[in-house]
C-alpha cells in the first residue's frame, strides 16, 4: 500500500497497539489476539529481544492483515533495518530529523515522538506524518487540547496514560489516534499467556472509540 493509504488506515483505525515484552516468542499470538479484537495497527518496539527477526516473522505470516510498525527507533540505521524487515511505519520516542527524513526517502510513515510545542512543530516541519505526544500522562487530555489550539494542522497521537477511561477525553481534545501500551497489553496477561484477555481489551477499546467518534 502507499504511504497515504497507510496513513489513512491509521487514522481510520485510531488505535495503535504498542507491544513491549521481555520474550519475543509470544508476539505472534499477541498479534492474532489484537486482530481478533479488531486492532490491526501494531507496533513492535526495539526493546523486545530479537525485534528485527520478529518484524520479519510477523510481516511474513500476517501480511496485509496488519499494518506493522517498529517503535523505540532512535537512529536512521535502525529505521532502515526495520523497514527492510517489513515495518510499514516507524515510531520514535524523541525528535530525530534524520529518522524522519529516512522515512520520507523510503515512502514510509513516521510517527515522531515529541512533547513541547517547539519539538512538535520541529517534527511536523521535518515531515512527520503524525506527532506522538509522549509521555501524554504528563498534562493529560487538557495539555493535548492546549496544544491543538495553536497547532490545529498537526496530527497528534497521545501515547502514555491512555486507557479506557481517558480515551474519550483524549479524542475530544484533538487526538487523531492514540497509542496503547500496557493498558491494552497488560503485563500480567502477557506473563500468563492470556490471549483472551488481550483480545477482549482490544475489542473494548475498539468499541469505546466507536462510541466516542459517533457521539
Amino acid at each position: 500500500m502507499s504511504q497515504s493509504a497507510d496513513l489513512q488506515r491509521v487514522l481510520d483505525q485510531g488505535l495503535v497497539a504498542i507491544i513491549r515484552a521481555e520474550r519475543g516468542d509470544l508476539l505472534l499470538d499477541v498479534s492474532h489476539a489484537l486482530l481478533a479484537g479488531g486492532i490491526e495497527v501494531i507496533e513492535v518496539t526495539f526493546t523486545v529481544p530479537g525485534a528485527l527477526q520478529i518484524l520479519q516473522q510477523l510481516s511474513r505470516e500476517l501480511g496485509n492483515s496488519v499494518l506493522l510498525g517498529a517503535g523505540t527507533v532512535l537512529d536512521p540505521e535502525t529505521a532502515r533495518a526495520a523497514i527492510l524487515a517489513g515495518a510499514e511505519f516507524i515510531v520514535t520516542p524523541v525528535v530525530n530529523v534524520e529518522v524522519i527524513q529516512l522515512c520520507r526517502r523510503y515512502g514510509k510513515l513516521c510517527m515522531a515522538g515529541a512533547f513541547t510545542p517547539t519539538e512538535i512543530l520541529t517534527a511536523w516541519q521535518a515531515g512527520a506524518d503524525i506527532v506522538k505526544v509522549f509521555p501524554a500522562e504528563i498534562g493529560g487530555p487538557q495539555y493535548l487540547k492546549i496544544l491543538h489550539g495553536p497547532l490545529p494542522q498537526v496530527r497528534l497521537m497521545p501515547t502514555g496514560g491512555v486507557n479506557l477511561e481517558t480515551l474519550p477525553a483524549f479524542i475530544k481534545s484533538g487526538a487523531c489516534a492514540v497509542g496503547l501500551g500496557s493498558s491494552l497489553i497488560e503485563k500480567e496477561a502477557l506473563a500468563r499467556g492470556d490471549m483472551q484477555r488481550i483480545e477482549s481489551l482490544a475489542a473494548a477499546f475498539v468499541q469505546k472509540l466507536h462510541e466516542v467518534r459517533t457521539l
